[in-house]
């Protein structure tokens, strides 16, 4: 939750799945709203969030009829900014960043490493109130394969260089890095891993059902890490288990 201090605020990572279970039997877009709502943290970085898809709603009647930002935001998070990576006749779905703050909302870049698997990498800004600096905050999507992420890594190093200036910085997503072969080059762009930091080693995510492989990820910059939490009991609401930490701008 939120401190007095405005600088000191919690953020979720999490995929989505497109608001499916596991193995996509039932929808969990309502549990997942509320089990975010329980949280309540200040930024949200969610991956292959199903902003539309007309199919869903034939197939469970109680979908939402709203896009998924507007349903999931609605009354809690004031501010939200969605980036389309993968369209198809039926909708679409990507990256999102939903906010108790404003957000100055940047440009969602195509960072696809195949033609066949679209990725991107959402970038907004936050100013919390009182604070010198503003927060560049990314949310972003990996390649299956790991000459894919070397290629996506690059891009994602250059545009941080070229839009946050070493200021204060979130990179946080679903890195499919099981092999943890990006957090060297990310310390060496000057980024801790807030499991990392605190534990030893990123968190295990994946599968939700029995998670054996650390795909995803908190990267910062110019921010204190002050707690991080794997998200077990949401288990059965996602194929990844959403994971959480406390920070502070320094």
């Amino acid at each position: 939750m939120t401190q007095n201090n405005s600088a000191r605020f919690s953020v979720i990572s999490m995929n989505v799945h497109k608001g499916l279970s596991p193995l996509h039997r039932h929808s969990t877009i309502y549990q997942l709203r509320q089990k975010m709502r329980t949280h309540y943290p200040d930024l949200l970085f969610l991956q292959e969030l199903q902003q539309e898809h007309r199919g869903r709603v034939k197939r469970f009647g109680h979908w939402p009829l709203t896009e998924l930002t507007h349903f999931l935001s609605e009354d809690f998070w004031h501010d939200w900014h969605y980036g389309k990576n993968v369209e198809y006749p039926d909708g679409h779905h990507g990256n999102a960043i939903l906010s108790k703050h404003p957000l100055h909302k940047g440009t969602n870049y195509d960072i696809s490493a195949y033609r066949f698997e679209r990725r991107g990498l959402l970038h907004s800004i936050i100013q919390f109130e009182g604070a010198d600096k503003p927060i560049h905050c990314f949310c972003v999507h990996l390649a299956l394969f790991e000459r894919g992420r070397e290629r996506q890594l690059d891009e994602i190093i250059g545009y941080i260089e070229e839009l946050t200036h070493d200021g204060p910085t979130i990179v946080a997503g679903d890195f499919n890095d099981w092999r943890n072969r990006i957090s060297a080059p990310m310390r060496a762009a000057g980024f801790n891993e807030v499991f990392e930091v605190l534990t030893g080693s990123p968190a295990k995510t994946f599968p939700s059902m029995k998670p054996l492989l650390p795909m995803d990820r908190i990267y910062v910059r110019g921010l204190k890490i002050h707690s991080v939490e794997i998200l077990h009991e949401w288990m059965k609401l996602s194929d990844h288990l959403g994971i959480t930490a406390e920070l502070e701008l320094l």
